[in-house]
């Protein structure tokens, strides 16, 4: 039985909707999985699972030459893959719109994640990519709707932060 989304998500994903939004590219992600799976669910988006979150970069680029607006998530880790395809962006003023869910913070248990965690915003600004950062459920999807104006009218790179606070603690599970 799947626990119903939080209303973060089903808002989040609506805005996406109006937004335009027809390809949603992503590397799995606990944080994000609930939104995943409405875009999953939702027909009018084709969602692509990425072996590397750095081909989604790419693929915005693709899709936004092909016509359509995309939306790329991943999870703070993942930003460091992807430094090098993030000159496409600058070079070619090909608009994006990330979510990126931040790991490293809030109450973590892995240290692996703490140096990108807190490399992430910073790494993001260096490469022109505009920052946003939701740290509360009601803030997300105004955000989000901010941040898709910003990528799809004026052709900025724009990556939404979420986050570990307002997605809560994540915990080794043991089976």
């Amino acid at each position: 039985m799947h626990e119903p989304p939080p209303s973060w998500s089903l808002e989040v994903h609506a805005v996406l909707q109006r937004a335009g939004i027809r390809q949603a590219f992503y590397v799995p992600d606990a944080g994000l999985s609930q939104l995943i799976e409405l875009l999953h669910a939702d027909p009018a988006v084709a969602t692509t699972v990425l072996t590397t979150e750095q081909e989604g970069v790419a693929m915005a680029a693709g899709a936004w030459l092909g016509g359509q607006r995309s939306v790329l998530l991943m999870q703070s880790s993942g930003v460091g893959n992807c430094v090098n395809m993030f000159s496409l962006l600058a070079s070619c003023r090909f608009p994006l719109l990330a979510m990126v869910t931040m790991r490293g913070e809030w109450a973590e248990f892995n240290p692996w994640q703490v140096a990108m965690g807190m490399a992430t915003p910073a790494v993001l600004a260096a490469m022109g990519i505009t920052v946003l950062r939701v740290d509360a459920a009601a803030e997300a999807a105004p955000t989000v709707e901010a941040a898709a104006a910003a990528a799809f009218d004026c052709d900025q790179a724009v990556a939404v932060l979420l986050s570990q606070r307002m997605l809560g603690r994540k915990q080794w599970v043991t089976q």
